[in-house]
């Protein structure tokens, strides 16, 4: 559909500024970017544009400033909560940065990397490893998700246990203010105590104080061996004390321990092809662990051996495998990477991101399915998830619920019942997705009011206007 009357000064001004090849106006062109991951939410938008550097997004972004036009960034649109959707009724664009892809500067010596917000994460990866260093943010969206977006929700990811998540592995950012100027925060520094921190209030704000153009990122040596690990558990109990007992036999090289419920693999062997079974008979738990150290292949494996034998005398786990080659270790991986894209066809599910202290794993586990199965008889649950860092995706399929019932898709009373058994732990609600529209409710329910008020008044002070990504978050 063409752009209405009224709209169109609007597309020739953005068009003048980024050129016919950065904007998308047609009703096909945009449908895309229009709808998040997950078929959920989907918005309008009148144009979609793509600035293709710093100067161009940030004219566009003073330009929908001066005009009071909405602005929704949007990276690899690969979120989970309905962030980079947009969402108002009112005369809105969305500003991909697909274009803006550069790897800027790979600084080895000084172990960092400055990029341009629209880097795919698998670039990243790749151009840390030319340079024989490691960028250690890994998701299983990672060939189609924009470090941009990573920074905007602080993705979290399987190396969290080790390298923190992405607030974590970044020194420096460039931000396109909502008024169109630009803050200059590319510092490659690591000591810098010069007054507010101001790279995170960006970080995990969801585009809503700004729109990250660019960040310095850390490097890491690259490990020189690696170990895969997959094993049965008794129950979560034995796999947070498995996690104990390979921490203290095998300590920082510990960089991954993933926990994965027997009903998430049943769901992967009908969903994914080429997916089986690596130890045959069903268990009902099961842990993968990814280990990493600067040694040789076989010492860091006889180590992994050493703690997994314990662990056999000591009843917590009853049977395992470690993977002898690479195209082993990768398809142990792909038994946890496709639980999401297994479930997302399963049917209506009711998805959590929700993180406690490790120690309290398995005293959620238990509360929540007890409570699920009060309120709701016959839920199945989905459990899975970076146990090593307390953060869980608990996943729920609720018998006589489907995607053809708009009430059951919009319901939050699964949620909710979720959500106060978080709350009660001191846990949280979202641990490495964000809030979005998906939670925004929640988040108004579960946060203290002093919080709220807090964050809003830093919303207020950086967008008076309410202009950038309105009604995310709050």
């Amino acid at each position: 559909m063409p752009p209405s009357v009224e709209n169109k000064p609007l597309i020739a001004a953005l068009t003048a500024i980024v050129g016919p090849q950065g904007l998308l106006s047609e009703a096909a062109d945009m449908a895309p970017f229009l709808q998040d991951w997950r078929g959920i939410y989907v918005g309008q938008a009148v144009a979609v544009v793509r600035p293709a550097n710093r100067d161009e997004l940030s004219k566009v972004v003073a330009l929908c400033a001066q005009q009071r036009i909405i602005v929704v960034p949007q990276g690899g649109n690969t979120g989970m909560c309905g962030a980079a959707t947009p969402s108002s009724d009112q005369v809105t664009i969305v500003i991909c940065l697909s274009r803006m892809h550069r790897i800027v500067n790979v600084d080895a010596l000084n172990n960092t990397m400055t990029v341009e917000a629209g880097a795919l994460l698998a670039n990243i990866q790749q151009a840390a490893a030319d340079a024989d260093r490691l960028f250690p943010l890994s998701l299983g969206s990672e060939g189609s998700c924009q470090i941009g977006g990573n920074l905007s929700t602080n993705a979290g990811g399987v190396n969290v246990l080790r390298y923190g998540n992405t607030r974590e592995l970044v020194l420096g950012l460039e931000v396109v203010l909502p008024d169109g100027r630009v803050w200059n925060g590319l510092r490659a520094l690591r000591k810098d105590n010069t007054g507010y921190d101001l790279k995170n209030l960006f970080i995990g704000a969801e585009g809503t104080l700004g729109i990250i153009s660019a960040a310095v990122l850390k490097l890491f040596p690259r490990p020189r061996s690696q170990a895969v690990a997959f094993a049965v558990v008794t129950d979560p109990d034995a796999a947070v004390a498995l996690l104990a007992l390979l921490r203290a036999h095998c300590g920082d090289c510990v960089t991954a321990f993933e926990l994965i419920s027997r009903p998430c693999l049943d769901l992967v062997f009908k969903h994914i092809p080429g997916t089986r079974d690596p130890l045959g008979a069903p268990h009902p738990w099961y842990v993968l662990t990814q280990l990493g150290d600067s040694g040789d292949d076989a010492a860091l494996q006889a180590r992994v051996e050493t703690a997994l034998g314990e662990a056999a005398e000591q009843g917590l786990v009853h049977d395992a495998t470690i993977a002898s080659t690479q195209t082993q270790a990768s398809a142990l991986w792909k038994l946890r990477e496709s639980i999401p894209d297994a479930a997302r066809v399963a049917g209506l599910i009711y998805r959590h991101d929700i993180s406690v202290a490790v120690s309290k794993i398995p005293a959620f586990i238990r509360t929540a399915g007890a409570a699920l199965e009060s309120h709701f008889p016959g839920t199945r649950v989905i459990c899975f998830g970076h146990l090593g860092d307390g953060n869980l995706h608990y996943n729920a399929f609720v018998p006589g619920r489907d995607h053809t019932d708009a009430a059951a898709r919009e319901a939050t009373d699964v949620n909710r019942v979720v959500h106060d058994v978080i709350t009660s732990m001191e846990g949280s609600i979202s641990a490495e997705h964000g809030i979005g529209l998906s939670k925004r409710e929640e988040l108004a329910r579960c946060k203290e009011p002093l919080e709220l008020e807090l964050m809003r008044s830093i919303k207020a002070a950086l967008d008076p206007a309410g202009l950038m990504n309105p009604g995310k978050i709050f």
